[in-house]
């Protein structure tokens, strides 16, 4: 008997309640005459309209701070690889100068000031060295190759025989690259000669 007083008994439940909007609801699904089943769908297509106005808000937020991420990223990269672009462009005429000064000299200067002329030579060679560090390729095109519009500028054409047209048959200034852009084209001479000559 004292088993029997230890067993936890159900509360009892008033279900009259539930038993009156059952009724009114048809058992096909029909909502019928019930007003507060009436109540209770509207109110349910509406949390579930303002629910897929959220999920559609949040889907939209999610993708604009995804593409807001990338970009940032991007524009990183890009300050990181190109933010030294207006400084490089500006030693740019060094290199133009010292590459001047080597191609001016005679051999009698060389003779006379070969330790000079040899400090100059250093001084480019550490300054390409530096270019390179830093992504700056130089564009020196050879006479003879074809004319390239993306890496090249034709200063002059002139016809000149034994050549195409649209070979280069002078180089007047080196171009540059930094990394993937074009930080300066080279400066060349096309040849105009008509073919067939």
């Amino acid at each position: 008997m004292a088993e029997e007083q230890k067993k936890p008994t159900m509360p009892e439940v008033d279900l009259s309640a539930l038993d009156d909007v059952t009724e009114q609801i048809d058992i096909t699904g029909d909502i019928g005459d019930a007003p507060e089943a009436e109540a209770v769908y509207a109110e349910l297509e509406e949390v579930r309209a303002e629910r897929d106005d959220f999920r559609d808000r949040f889907m939209r937020v999610l993708a604009d701070s995804e593409n807001m991420r990338k970009r940032g990223e991007r524009d990183r990269r890009e300050a990181e690889q190109y933010g030294g672009s207006k400084l490089a462009r500006d030693m740019l005429p060094v290199f133009d100068n010292l590459s001047r000064a080597l191609d001016s000299a005679t051999e009698e200067q060389r003779a006379v000031s070969g330790a000079l002329l040899e400090g100059v030579e250093l001084t480019m060679r550490e300054l390409l060295n530096v270019f390179k560090k830093h992504g700056i390729e130089p564009i020196m095109p050879e006479v003879g190759e074809k004319f390239d519009p993306t890496h090249h500028q034709a200063m002059f054409e002139a016809p000149l025989p034994g050549t195409r047209a649209g070979e280069i048959i002078q180089v007047t200034q080196a171009g540059f690259m930094l990394h993937e852009r074009l930080l300066r084209p080279a400066q060349v001479g096309v040849s105009s000669t008509p073919a067939g000559r």
